[in-house]
């Protein structure tokens, strides 16, 4: 029997699988470790946080198998944090994470003085605080010293990689969320690192998600307790990694991930050219294409508002008061821009808003309007998507606010989609096994693998009734911002 491990490097921890050569999940295992806000809309978290998680949740996952047989390695991990090392290879900072918003002044730099239209020919994108060359512009213009120190830039899960390899690569579905891809031609910009005053050599070897990025050097399987020259794969990036781990490979199909961020995931056959600055057009971990929407608070504004508000932990309770009774009828709306808002508007100063509150208004109400605000902030970049002529007839939906009935029934109706709940709801850690399946030879391709393995547990279908209401909030809901952008 063969064995893979599947890695999600998280903004709030790490989870590993063990999945066997036939899928199915033998073993998982999660470690929490802590972010860090040194100041208001800063980011950050130390790389050695990540090896140690990983040498930890590794060890663990090697108990339950004989861990000779275990055959590949697959890493998967959050975006677009900039992660620089030395001539010695050593971290020279703390990485600068997706949600960091210090990069505010680069951003505006390259889309005002370099202009869209060029970042867009160049990269396929325009800029945005989260991306990695604004904060590589914010480390040349503000750390002057740590700057000149740079020999190699990676991105978070590939510093994971280095660390079980030795070798400098990353994956098109990672990189293309850095500005320093040419996202349509597979290769690095020579326009971008000249402007960001890098050169291509500064940047890792780029792969396909399933092929191989290095074998398992003898100090890293020493450190994790695993045989030395187990292959890596490339891996992916965290919702790359999710697409592959739970949607099915069907045409007219998106992904829609609740975790700390918010997703939608459109697999593409080919580059598409979409007007809307707010939608990404990034590469997938097969080496093909997608379209790519991030809202930058979903999960994460529920735990807010339950934990630091409510001061409670009990999700559920507090979901278990509310009834379909009352979805489409809440007063109430909520703006989830608690970190500022990537994707459609791009604007770092985006705040978050109750509005609507009334003398009657209970905590149910403002509840389902945390619940409804996330919904409707998906729902404005899926119909970006749509402007741009394309069709989403159903969507996958994961992550850790996937779990919620009442949630997955709001979404649902807001979209005015069916919602497929897949069987396995790992996401990107098993989509990371599964590219390292392909990485090790277990199988031919991706597709092969995934139209095995990925089955839908379940279905949430929308109520006609309840839809047509949720598109009357839907409309109401779109005013909101552009009346507080000014305030904001």
């Amino acid at each position: 029997m063969k064995y893979f491990i599947g890695v999600d490097l998280g903004t709030s921890g790490l989870k590993a699988l063990l999945v066997s050569q036939e899928g199915n999940v033998v073993c998982a295992t999660n470690v929490a470790y802590p972010c860090e806000f040194p100041n208001p809309g800063w980011s950050e978290q130390s790389p050695a946080v990540w090896w140690n998680a990983l040498v930890t949740a590794v060890k663990k996952l090697a108990t339950v198998c004989d861990k000779t047989e275990i055959a590949g390695i697959g890493v998967a991990g959050q975006m677009h944090g900039l992660v620089a090392l030395d001539e010695a290879n050593e971290v020279i900072r703390p990485a600068i994470l997706w949600n960091d918003g210090r990069s505010e002044k680069q951003t505006a730099f390259l889309n005002e003085k370099i202009g869209k239209d060029k970042l867009k020919a160049w990269t396929g994108n325009v800029a945005f605080p989260g991306f990695t060359a604004p904060k590589v512009l914010w480390m040349k213009e503000n750390e002057e010293e740590n700057f000149a120190k740079i020999r190699k830039i990676l991105l978070p899960k590939d510093y994971l990689n280095f660390r079980l390899t030795g070798t400098f690569t990353t994956d098109l579905s990672d990189a293309a969320g850095t500005l320093f891809l040419d996202v349509k031609n597979g290769c690095w910009s020579k326009d971008m690192c000249e402007i960001c005053g890098i050169t291509e050599e500064t940047l890792p070897q780029l792969l396909k998600g399933y092929e191989t990025a290095g074998y398992l050097t003898k100090s890293a399987a020493d450190s994790l307790g695993l045989p030395h020259g187990i292959p890596v794969a490339a891996g992916a990036g965290d919702n790359a990694g999710a697409a592959v781990g739970t949607l099915l490979p069907e045409k007219d199909r998106a992904n829609i991930s609740l975790g700390t961020s918010g997703t939608v995931f459109l697999p593409c056959e080919r580059f598409l050219e979409i007007s809307a600055d707010g939608i990404h057009n990034f590469r997938h971990a097969d080496g093909k294409y997608h379209l790519m929407a991030c809202i930058l608070s979903a999960a994460s504004c529920n735990e807010w508002f339950c934990k630091d508000i409510l001061q409670t932990e009990d999700y559920a309770g507090e979901q278990s008061k509310i009834s379909t009774v009352d979805l489409g009828n809440n007063h109430v709306f909520f703006l989830p821009y608690l970190m500022g808002e990537r994707s459609p508007m791009n604007d770092v100063n985006a705040r978050g808003v109750f509005f609507g509150l009334r003398r009657d208004t209970k905590r149910e109400d403002m509840t389902l309007a945390v619940l409804e605000g996330v919904a409707f902030a998906l729902k404005e970049n899926l119909e970006i998507m749509k402007e741009g002529g394309i069709e989403i007839n159903r969507c996958t939906l994961c992550g850790g606010g996937a779990k919620s009935p009442l949630w997955q029934t709001v979404l649902a109706n807001v979209l005015r989609l069916p919602l497929d709940l897949p069987l396995c709801e790992e996401g990107p850690s098993y989509g990371a096994a599964i590219l390292a399946m392909v990485s090790a030879g277990a199988y031919a391709s991706v597709s092969e693998a995934t139209e095995k393995f990925l089955k839908t547990k379940e279905s949430v279908l929308p109520d006609s009734k309840i839809s047509d209401k949720y598109e009357e909030k839907y409309q109401q809901f779109k005013k909101i911002y552009p009346a507080l952008k000014n305030v904001f």
